[in-house]
């Protein structure tokens, strides 16, 4: 559906161009000379220009629709384009235990989307943790992949990223540099800024409950006991990481984020890197929440985001008859 938005957009102002530049072409000659600077190319005056015929009027509109439609196309395909694995090297049996809201999560699925993964999801219960009893690790995510489990973010991603690139030697250190920033900074600006206000952490929560696995009567809980809770746990947060103005320290890190892009499209350059891949996870549970949209309202992230959005796609999770949304 992105693709399409794009292809339509696209195509729109292709057709507004060539729509402009055929207008031009059927003006009278003392407009064509009055664009052209006064209707003198240095002293000598410009001949005017013959007007074309309707056959030909009609060919042009027809050449401006079927480039624009064909320009559109293409460009709408480079930009939604998944780094899809050979079948070779493609990670089997793979589940997500997670919760919908995290950001570490969220971390390992734009991961997981982008290379076009198919994962099933178990959405565990934040308050029994009954779907991952079994673990001795007792975070998420916890994915395990053709029967081993991998925890922690970061490491989840390092481990699957040997797995479909077992030839990559070199370390790219702008990438490494700034993935640490995501887990040593960006993380710990959000829920200052989520649970900021009652009425955002209510907002929240109203998402973490609908998403959630959590049983009815657990939902009402879950949405005011805990907003209540976190409203009080991000004014320690803040405190913790000295944050004066939640607001503000949002802004100066999505700058600083779209400041190291330095006018590329993405900080991998012409496709998105593991950098790229960890900063848009992290921020995706808050995109559509009070703080995200004042953040795209506010900075100059919101047009990395997008393409973020398009380069990513649509999600490659295994919808299951009878799983858990």
């Amino acid at each position: 559906m992105r693709s399409l938005r794009a292809a339509h957009s696209l195509a729109s102002r292709s057709l507004l161009l060539s729509a402009r530049a055929l207008h031009g072409a059927t003006a009278s000659p003392a407009a064509a000379a009055a664009t052209a600077g006064g209707g003198r190319w240095g002293n000598n005056p410009l001949p005017p220009a013959p007007a074309p015929s309707s056959r030909a009027l009609q060919g042009g509109i027809v050449g401006a629709v079927s480039f624009s439609l064909t320009f559109a196309t293409v460009a709408a395909a480079e930009v939604q384009a998944k780094e899809r694995l050979p079948a070779d090297l493609l990670p089997q049996n793979v589940v997500l235990y997670q919760y919908q809201a995290c950001p570490f999560c969220n971390k390992v699925r734009a991961y997981l989307d982008y290379h076009d993964i198919p994962y099933k999801v178990v959405e565990v219960n934040p308050l029994s943790k009954k779907e991952i009893k079994w673990s001795e690790y007792k975070k998420v995510p916890i994915l395990t992949v053709d029967g081993e489990n991998l925890v922690d973010s970061s490491d989840i991603i390092n481990k699957l990223q040997r797995k479909i690139s077992p030839d990559e030697e070199s370390t790219n250190e702008e990438e490494a540099k700034w993935r640490r920033w995501v887990d040593e900074h960006l993380v710990h600006v959000l829920s200052p800024n989520i649970y900021r206000s009652t009425s955002e952490a209510l907002e929240s929560f109203d998402y973490i409950a609908k998403h959630g696995n959590f049983s009815y009567t657990e939902r009402f809980a879950v949405k005011y006991a805990g907003a209540a809770a976190m409203y009080f746990v991000s004014k320690k947060l803040k405190k913790k990481y000295n944050i004066t103005d939640e607001r503000a320290s949002l802004y100066d890190a999505a700058n600083t984020w779209t400041e190291a892009l330095n006018g590329r499209n993405f900080l991998g350059g012409s496709k998105p890197n593991l950098a790229d891949l960890a900063v848009f996870g992290v921020l995706r549970p808050i995109r559509y929440l009070t703080s995200g949209k004042d953040m795209v309202a506010n900075t100059q992230i919101g047009e990395w985001y997008q393409r973020m959005e398009d380069a990513v796609g649509e999600p490659s999770r295994i919808k299951e008859t009878q799983g858990q949304e």
